[in-house]
């Protein structure tokens, strides 16, 4: 386990059934799910699960109805009690823990939002939100200060005295992320927890758990069948079918790289331009020159030989300078003490890593040249050309000359 991994899942199963290990066998043979349950009348919900989720990072399970990720999820907390395999937590498999202990751990580590708002209606916001706190023994100052603190984080402080049915549908969500929050939690897990929303509020709900999530990095198990919700709030994704998980990755190694045509399918339609970004796509396939006073007519030279138009120039530590062309060099390679410099193109803007494809179109297009890329550092990274652009859009991959 490395110092960066929070939950480890190792071989993780649970079947549904009076005899898990024959279930177990089973699929240890080679018998799928569908045969399972014809032969056993078991269910094999969770099918040898492994995957790491790191620390602050949110990791979104998704997969049809059916596919096994809500189950996947309450076995991270044992809501559900594993049939086989590790559960680990901060090094402490909690399969293992006793009720007492794991009481304490979810208590003290985890908080969970549901789909449903499970608000109770003869409580105001205030004690809906301390609820937790209050069977958890805490006294009750410390619980409404800590209720109304949580209240404040998702924008509800000042409807802490209202009750449930005063509030709209979006709202009644917040108070059960607020909840959740109360705790202070480091690992939040959430099942389905915007999809009762309509589409507006729960954009909204995503834009809040973002913001949230910039402003304290929790770790966050987000469990969703809506894949642009998926792409949106994922750093990475697990994608689950029949109890197993058959790929996990970021957005863009999904998108461009999925393991098999079930992944694929997931994937048919979704608006690329809206995934990737301009550090995604970039390449380092042109000419690049390290600025030095009195370069200009070697640039000529190498540019020529490298049959190119343009080149991009970085200084000895990579980060971008800016752009010269054979006209721009041949042109400042007249003037008494040439400068390379003096021969950038003042029509190039280079691009952040993290522009989306979609918002990078018209600029590329516009451009006399591939445009630049850098990180946030101003380190070059490489070009997007039009090329490169629609390649990427036509979900073709970078090719392999831009």
């Amino acid at each position: 386990m490395s110092g960066n991994d929070k939950i480890v899942v190792r071989n993780l199963f649970k079947v549904f059934g009076d005899d898990p290990d024959a279930v177990i066998s089973l699929h240890r043979q080679g018998v799928d799910k569908e045969e399972i349950h014809t032969r056993t009348g078991m269910t094999l919900g969770v099918s040898d699960a492994s995957f790491t989720v790191q620390e602050g990072e949110i990791f979104v399970i998704m997969g049809l109805s059916g596919s096994g990720k809500s189950t996947l999820i309450r076995l991270i907390n044992r809501l559900i009690e594993p049939s086989a395999g590790e559960i680990i937590i901060d090094g402490v498999d909690i399969a293992r823990l006793s009720a007492r202990d794991l009481r304490e751990l979810r208590r003290r580590s985890m908080g969970m939002v549901f789909q449903s708002f499970a608000l109770m209606p003869h409580l105001n916001v205030l004690e809906n939100t301390a609820f937790g706190l209050e069977l958890s023994g805490i006294p009750r100052a410390e619980r409404e200060s800590r209720a109304q603190a949580a209240l404040e984080q998702v924008g509800l402080a000042c409807w802490a005295q209202s009750w449930p049915d005063e509030l709209s549908g979006g709202m009644r969500q917040r108070v059960g992320l607020a909840r959740a929050l109360a705790n202070d939690p480091a690992i939040l897990l959430m099942d389905e927890a915007f999809s009762a929303l309509d589409p507006l509020i729960r954009a909204e709900m995503q834009d809040e758990l973002l913001t949230l999530q910039a402003e304290q990095k929790r770790t966050i198990l987000f469990v969703s069948h809506d894949l642009d919700e998926a792409m949106r709030l994922g750093d990475r994704i697990a994608i689950m079918e029949g109890g197993r998980v058959v790929q996990v990755g970021t957005p863009d190694e999904i998108l461009t790289q999925p393991a098999d045509d079930y992944v694929r399918s997931f994937f048919r339609g979704v608006n690329i331009s809206a995934v990737l970004t301009a550090g995604d796509v970039a390449v380092k396939q042109q000419v690049t020159l390290v600025e030095r006073d009195g370069t200009v007519r070697a640039a000529i030279a190498r540019i020529g030989k490298a049959d190119r138009d343009f080149a991009y120039v970085v200084d000895g530590r990579r980060r971008f300078h800016g752009v010269v062309s054979v006209a721009s060099l041949e042109v400042e390679a007249r003037t008494p003490k040439p400068e390379l410099h003096r021969a950038f193109l003042s029509d190039v803007t280079p691009l952040p890593a993290s522009t989306s494809i979609a918002d990078i179109i018209s600029p590329v297009a516009q451009a006399p040249c591939g445009l630049p890329v850098v990180d946030d550092d101003g380190r070059y990274m490489g070009v997007v050309s039009r090329a490169l652009l629609l390649q990427a859009l036509a979900g073709e991959g970078t090719p392999a000359h831009d």
